[in-house]
């Protein structure tokens, strides 16, 4: 599993962290977990992030060949119409999407709706079979859960310890982050 920071959001404001500091606390939380790996091309950059370039790079380093699938939220699949070069990402990868609460799974325009049914699927070996092309629903456990959750609960001074592994919780503290 790799895991790609971005540099510069172009949908969402300048994070308060630094890429150096996220990058840290990445490598803080997955110290442990020898499947994951972290990539900093993103990083790299001094341009926008988008990840329809970082998953075209992919699959060239890759070839045409292996599967390749990108994970994204329920949340962010509901706004991917309005990514960036959406339609090539579908070329490259497959969407894995893992369900959040509170998010429907209905996409929120009749056409976009056209576009998740022509390429979901709900046969999981599809993705093993077929390099890119399939959007996949996964059954994952429902955690209420996300970055910005977290921040607001820094800020307002309540624990985090049941979202955070206790070395990254440590370093927002030390670096005084969210607070």
């Amino acid at each position: 599993m790799i895991i790609v920071p971005n540099n510069v959001p172009p949908h969402r404001p300048q994070p308060e962290a630094t890429s150096a500091q996220r990058w840290h606390m990445l490598e803080l939380a997955i110290a442990d977990k020898p499947l994951f790996v972290l990539d900093d091309r993103e990083l790299q950059r001094q341009t926008p992030s988008w990840s329809a370039q970082t998953l075209q790079e992919w699959r060239r380093e890759q070839g045409p060949k292996p599967s390749l699938s990108f994970i994204i939220g329920q949340d962010s699949l509901l706004t991917f119409p309005t990514w960036h070069n959406y339609a090539s990402i579908l070329d490259n990868v497959h969407l894995i999407v893992c369900r959040r609460p509170g998010y429907p799974l209905v996409m929120p325009r009749p056409e976009d709706q056209q576009w998740l049914d022509k390429h979901l699927t709900h046969d999981v070996e599809q993705l093993h079979r077929r390099p890119a092309g399939a959007i996949y629903l996964a059954e994952t456990p429902w955690f209420d859960i996300s970055a910005t959750l977290i921040r607001q609960r820094l800020e307002r001074g309540e624990s985090c310890a049941d979202m955070l592994p206790a070395t990254v919780l440590d370093y927002i503290h030390q670096q005084k982050l969210y607070g």
